[in-house]
């Protein structure tokens, strides 16, 4: 969703803001504008391609999501199983998430983009915008980890001890697990207005985040250090309970009698390929942005990464870049992971085999006369 490019020095105000009064400012402002002008210095600026970038990413988003948030709803509408209807009340809670977090942070960097983005000098400063940013930052990224590993914490109870799942996961404590997530992420994303870490604004001055590149204090490197923990914390647990999930619905397959047939467990092997997908989608997703992350935030606090800003600068963007795919990804894992649509696959799949045998079957050695055979006939 960011893109780099050149600074355009033309478009800058060679005079400060209202809210940067120093003359120091003014002057360092000038003399890097007067550099820039020469050729002297590269700056990053926001792009036109850029713009675009966000608003196809935008769109394809929203009606990712839109799509999913429909097909959730009638199947929740439709759904008599008491475990089925949890599920899906996690689910449909996960993808409203990415959706409302996919709008407004997504709408606050299109913002970014369209007014040029802010100046190189003031990237490691922050306003109200850059807070509401980072903490929508935070928050979305946050809820998505919680929900994904209470999902599989739910279904890991519903394969493992079934009796207990249906005598405490009820819809009410469902909602309230729901609630306590969102809770818990506002809490982590407020963080810094009680002086507990901060935000600023990032490279190219298109997005803000917690400070993890310059001017690091001991309260900004424990708030990455609480948020990228609390994220693969997270994700590990997701790992462990879809793994437990996972193995008793194959050992339970293998147990299985011949000819007896069980849809409980086919509705359990649904909802766990679905986790498996989210938490699969979410690793790769969030896991750069989580680590980058910590050991930038790490190694400027120690003052070691003057050497390889540059480098880390990228590997933040990039980062950021993946993190924002999971929101769109997200719905379509529960979408193309539903039972009927991979029984069409496998439908599908089976016929083009079965095509395929059958041309291979015609062209088997046993199907033609013998070569020699032939020829002693012709004699």
């Amino acid at each position: 969703m960011l893109a780099l490019s050149h600074y355009n020095s033309s478009s800058s105000p060679l005079l400060p803001r209202s809210s940067n009064g120093s003359g120091g400012k003014v002057e360092a402002r000038v003399a890097v504008e007067g550099l820039s002008q020469q050729g002297n210095l590269t700056l990053l600026q926001p792009t036109t391609s850029g713009v675009i970038v966000v608003i196809l990413s935008m769109t394809l988003g929203i009606i990712s999501n839109i799509v999913a948030l429909f097909i959730l709803a009638n199947a929740y509408s439709q759904q008599r199983r008491r475990n089925k209807a949890t599920f899906l009340l996690f689910a449909s809670s996960l993808v409203f998430t990415d959706f409302i977090g996919h709008v407004i942070p997504g709408a606050l960097v299109l913002r970014l983009y369209l007014s040029g983005g802010v100046h190189p000098d003031d990237f490691n400063s922050s306003d109200g915008m850059c807070q509401f940013l980072g903490g929508s930052m935070v928050f979305f990224g946050l809820c998505p980890l919680f929900m994904g590993c209470a999902m599989a914490a739910e279904r890991c109870l519903g394969v493992t001890k079934p009796l207990l799942h249906s005598s405490l996961v009820t819809k009410t404590r469902a909602k309230i697990c729901l609630s306590a997530i969102w809770l818990a992420a506002l809490f982590v994303a407020l963080l810094p207005c009680f002086q507990l870490g901060s935000y600023a604004y990032q490279d190219p001055g298109t997005w803000c985040f917690i400070k993890v590149l310059s001017d690091t204090q001991e309260v900004d490197v424990a708030f990455v250090v609480l948020f990228s923990g609390l994220g693969m914390a997270s994700l590990a647990l997701a790992l462990v309970c879809n793994t437990i999930s996972g193995l008793t619905l194959v050992l339970a397959r293998l147990r299985r009698k011949p000819g007896s047939h069980h849809s409980a467990k086919s509705h359990d092997i649904e909802m766990v390929v679905q986790l498996v997908g989210i938490m699969v989608t979410s690793c790769i997703c969030w896991s750069p942005l989580l680590i980058f992350g910590l050991m930038s935030a790490i190694r400027s606090y120690t003052g070691s990464i003057a050497e390889d800003l540059s480098s880390y600068k990228t590997l933040m963007v990039m980062a950021v870049r993946l993190a924002t795919w999971n929101q769109i990804l997200d719905p379509w894992v529960y979408i193309l992971l539903r039972r009927t649509v991979l029984r069409k696959i496998y439908l599908i799949a089976k016929c083009q085999a079965g095509r395929r045998g059958t041309i291979i079957g015609r062209w088997e050695p046993t199907s033609f006369p013998s070569s020699e055979k032939h020829q002693v006939n012709q004699v």
